[in-house]
């Protein structure tokens, strides 16, 4: 038996709709500017651990397969590189395979840019809208990757051979990850033996390793070790934030697509074209700027203390209903 209806209490969706309307005059306030940009495109993004969903879209009377977007990034990017100051959008985003307690194939998402800013400043900012919306961040901290990463495994990510790092994402997954790259196992590392130690309360950890670099600017920490900039917010050991201090650079990006591509590839991941009107783009000129994306239901539901997502969306069912 199917269930007409909703995954959240009335009480839960008008505190929802709250946020939402806090989030939109946190940024009135701030001066930042909402945009509105498609949920479809001609392609997706090329991260091996991102996959789209697709679409069969009739345009001009030809049938073609388009992408929900994963993130407003791309489109976001173009308009800054057309002349737009700070911006924001708030809306949907899509990934497919994404299910369970923290995870649905169609999710709210909260993405902003700050021409001029760096990754520190973001963060800052970051804190400033939790502490807006009513969650606790006086004893919020930050803390390196390296440092907390080397402190709970023993291994430090930088420099302990791949083998080694093989050998622990196995022991922890209970699977084989021999032939995985540095980014897959480091990423699996850090979800299963990192993550569930982090403090509590609100959590950056910044200065990944380079392998993890995604669209991130690279740089350099104190020990020399190279470094991308960019950061996760946590809060409660959930990873609500993602922000970078934005590559800007076509060339490094392009070079950066053409490995994805030939990871998907080695993976037996369906291939994905890169964007070429994003590297167009930026080839005219993206501005130096920080960007973050945080998940929107996530964020409910520790404002709410809720443990399951579909609780703080109206219809959190990936079918028609809820079984009955």
């Amino acid at each position: 038996m199917m269930s007409w209806e909703p995954t959240a209490t009335l009480e839960t969706l008008r505190f929802r709709a709250e946020c939402l309307s806090r989030i939109r005059q946190f940024f009135e306030t701030a001066g930042v500017m909402e945009v509105d940009v498609p949920v479809l495109a001609i392609t997706g993004v090329t991260d091996l651990h991102i996959d789209c969903i697709s679409a069969q879209v009739q345009v001009e009377g030809k049938e073609e397969t388009q992408y929900l977007q994963s993130s407003p990034e791309y489109y976001m990017k173009r308009l800054l590189a057309a002349g737009h100051s700070a911006i924001y959008y708030l809306g949907r985003a899509f990934r497919q395979g994404e299910s369970g307690q923290k995870h649905r194939p169609e999710f709210t998402m909260l993405e902003w840019y700050r021409p001029g800013w760096d990754e520190y400043q973001l963060m800052n900012e970051v804190t400033q809208l939790m502490q807006h919306l009513g969650l606790e961040t006086e004893s919020s901290q930050t803390l390196c990757y390296s440092e907390i990463f080397e402190q709970i495994t023993g291994l430090n990510p930088h420099q302990t051979p791949l083998l080694e790092i093989q050998a622990l994402a196995s022991t922890l997954a209970g699977n084989d990850f021999s032939e995985e790259g540095r980014s897959t196992c480091l990423d699996l590392i850090f979800s299963l033996a990192v993550e569930p130690k982090l403090p509590a309360g609100l959590v950056f950890v910044h200065d990944y390793p380079s392998c993890q670099s995604a669209l991130a600017r690279l740089g350099q920490d104190s020990d020399g070790n190279t470094v991308a900039r960019r950061f996760e917010a946590y809060f409660n050991g959930m990873e609500l934030a993602n922000g970078y201090y934005e590559l800007t650079d076509p060339v490094e990006m392009k070079s950066r697509f053409d490995a994805d591509i030939a990871l998907r590839h080695a993976s037996g991941k369906p291939p994905m074209a890169m964007d070429a009107n994003l590297l167009a783009a930026m080839d005219s000129g993206l501005p130096v700027c920080a960007g973050v994306a945080l998940g929107v239901d996530r964020l409910l539901m520790q404002l709410l203390d809720i443990d399951d997502i579909a609780r703080v969306t109206s219809f959190g069912s990936t079918g028609l209903g809820n079984a009955g």
